[in-house]
This record gives C-alpha cells, sequence and structure tokens, in this order.
C-alpha cells in the first residue's frame, strides 16, 4: 500500500495505534511545572530570568507547557531548593549553585569561585568548553539536570561600615558572602555568614554582620543596603563573574519529548543573555545614584587583594586532594581560565581600558 493511501485510509487514530509521529503527540501534551527560585521577587534581575525562562516555555509551546514560578520561601526555603529537585518535590529550581558547596565544594565551579572566570569566559567554556559535559556528569549524583541560566557578570565587593585599609582589618569581620567565597576569606580572618537576599538589610541594620555583598549596583540599591553601610568596595575577587543555573529534576526531563527537550534548552539560553543584558543596562545608572546619595566607592587595597589569592590557590590544592568530583573539574576550569585570561587582556581589556581613559 501507498504511504498516501495508507494515511489517509486510518487516520491519525490508526497512526497512533501503529506507534506512529510521536513527535505530533508529545507537541500536544499539556505540562504543568513548578519552579523553586532561590531569591525573591523584588529582584527583578536575577529572579527575572526564571520568569524570562518560564514565558519563552510557554510561547514557544502555546501556552501547552506552563511552568508557574515560586519565589524564594513559598514553595522551598532559599537554600532547600536542591533537596526539592533531587526528591522531586518540585520539577524545576533556578538558584546560585555555589549556595550548596556544603554538599560538595564542586557545586561552586558552576557558578563563581575566587579568582575564576569573567562571564564571557564561563559562558565559553560550559558551550564551548568540557563544562557542561562535566557538571551534567557531576550533578547526575544528585538527580539533577543543569542548564546555565543568567550571569551577573563581575560583582562589586561589598558594603562595610568601616574602610578597609589593609588585610588586617579583615581580621574578625562579620560577613555577608554567598557561597565558596566564604571558605578562602576565612583564611584571612573572615567569619563568613550564608544570608538570603532578603535578610541582609535587616541583619547590617541591626549589626548582626559588620559587612555585606550582594551583586552589584542595581541590586544593591534596591537592596538599600547603602543605607545602613557607606563603604563600597570592589572588585569581589570572588565573584569574577556568577552564573546561574536551572536544576531539572532528572525523571521529569528524560519525560519531555525531544522537541520540549530542546524547547527548555533554547528557552533557557535566550534568558542566560536576557540576564547579564539586563544587569549591564542598569548597573551603570545605578552606580551614580548610589553615590549621589552618600556611598564612598573604593578599590579593595593591594595586600587584600594579593593576600586573598595566596589563600585560594591553598584551599584549591586541599581541595585537589581531598575531593574527587572536584580533582575531575577543576583542572579543566582551571586550563580555560588561563587562557581566556591572556586573550581577554589583549583585546577586549585594552581596547575597554583606552575608552575608560578618553572619559566618554
Amino acid at each position: 500500500m501507498e504511504r498516501r493511501k495508507f494515511l489517509q485510509g486510518t487516520g491519525i487514530a490508526g497512526i497512533l495505534a501503529a506507534g506512529a509521529a510521536p513527535a505530533i503527540v508529545h507537541a500536544q501534551e499539556q505540562i504543568r511545572w513548578r519552579l523553586a527560585s532561590s531569591f525573591p521577587k523584588s529582584l527583578d534581575t536575577v529572579f527575572g530570568a526564571s520568569e524570562v525562562f518560564a514565558k519563552n516555555v510557554a510561547d514557544a509551546t502555546g501556552g501547552k507547557f506552563n511552568i508557574t514560578v515560586y519565589p524564594a520561601g513559598e514553595l522551598v526555603p532559599a537554600f532547600g531548593v536542591v533537596d526539592a529537585v533531587q526528591q522531586g518535590t518540585v520539577e524545576v529550581a533556578h538558584t546560585a549553585p555555589y549556595y550548596f558547596f556544603g554538599k560538595d565544594e564542586t557545586f561552586a565551579l558552576d557558578c563563581a569561585v575566587p579568582f575564576g572566570m569573567t562571564s564571557r569566559a564561563m559562558t565559553a567554556w560550559m558551550f564551548e568548553g568540557n563544562g557542561l559535559k562535566l557538571f551534567r556528569e557531576f550533578y547526575a549524583q544528585f538527580n539533577i539536570v543543569n542548564i546555565p541560566c543568567g550571569n551577573t557578570g563581575a560583582q562589586m565587593g561589598g558594603w562595610y561600615r568601616k574602610e578597609i585599609k589593609s588585610v588586617a582589618d579583615l581580621n574578625g569581620l562579620k560577613f555577608r558572602v554567598g557561597g565558596f567565597g566564604g571558605r578562602v576569606l576565612s583564611k584571612l580572618g573572615v567569619v563568613p555568614q550564608n544570608i538570603p537576599a532578603g535578610e541582609i538589610y535587616q541583619s547590617l541594620e541591626k549589626g548582626t554582620i559588620d559587612a555585606a555583598e550582594w551583586i552589584g549596583p542595581y541590586d544593591d540599591l534596591k537592596l538599600g543596603l547603602h543605607k545602613v553601610a557607606s563603604n563600597y568596595y570592589f572588585p569581589a575577587w570572588w565573584e569574577g563573574s556568577t552564573q546561574f543555573s536551572l536544576y531539572i529534576n532528572d525523571k521529569q526531563w528524560n519525560g519531555l519529548s525531544k522537541e520540549y527537550q530542546a524547547i527548555v534548552l533554547q528557552a533557557a539560553s535566550n534568558a542566560h543573555i536576557h540576564c547579564q543584558a539586563r544587569y549591564d543596562a542598569r548597573n551603570p545608572t545605578a552606580l551614580k545614584q548610589l553615590v549621589a546619595e552618600g556611598a564612598k566607592l573604593s578599590r579593595f587595597p593591594r595586600d587584600v587583594m594579593d593576600a586573598a589569592f595566596k589563600a585560594s590557590r591553598e584551599v584549591y590544592d586541599e581541595l585537589n586532594d581531598k575531593n574527587p568530583n572536584w580533582k575531575k573539574i577543576f583542572p579543566d576550569y582551571a586550563r580555560f581560565l588561563a587562557d581566556q585570561v591572556q586573550w581577554e587582556s589583549v583585546a577586549e581589556g585594552n581596547y575597554s581600558q583606552y575608552l575608560a581613559a578618553q572619559k566618554l
């Protein structure tokens, strides 16, 4: 029988019974997922990335694949999203992987480590290097499929009640710092505090902490951190960029059709770009406003930078000796970083320095 006559004679019911045209079937499926964010809704930059992702998926499927986004604490706590995805409590989460370095320090390499990659280098490593492949293998231990979804770019070094004139001023400092950076800062005498974004202002205002960092000017302005600590330092050597990730339960991912998996990947890539674009577009104006409202902008002293760099190398050597997951990924990360630093300093770095000197 000719194929055309077969299709005309059997109709869609016959095709389905014969197991043909699975793409047609899957494309019509109605899917509802819940996304647990680690961020408050007030941060339209990073929380907004998950909203962009969900909208992209819905638009691409004509509303057949809907993802409802929940801010931190509404479904699960900000730092509870890994357990929630791993256990299938929620289908997907949007988070900063370094929050979970307590489970395994390797999580931080998917996000930010002291004196690590810039955002462009990180994206290059994930998509054109071995980054995504290595982390898919790592996250399989947690029943998670990871997808990059946003980056802040280089961050600011935070808000301090007192000036930091030398590395000695860090000793005993109670400092809110996200993720893995605290491991290195503790070697300099800092007492790291891992506090969610929504609690930073109150902790700084009450004196529970002496200093705090979040991301950069736009988010910091929204959080009002300059009102309770005026000394604003740069750069955040512990976050040369910070990559956010989607964590998808592996059973939920494997249950999607190839078409829907492709849509999810493309939606996340669009949100990844959109997130940093929003930061880059809004940070310059926000920084001007912060300075106008009394923020004292200062560069970290050189001895702080040098001591921190030395401490970071010590931490990495220690982890290479004791953490097999870290040892499997970090050497590849470090090699890629070394090449990227040389390239970025030659072309774009010199170009930016020249333009900055022209006082445009």
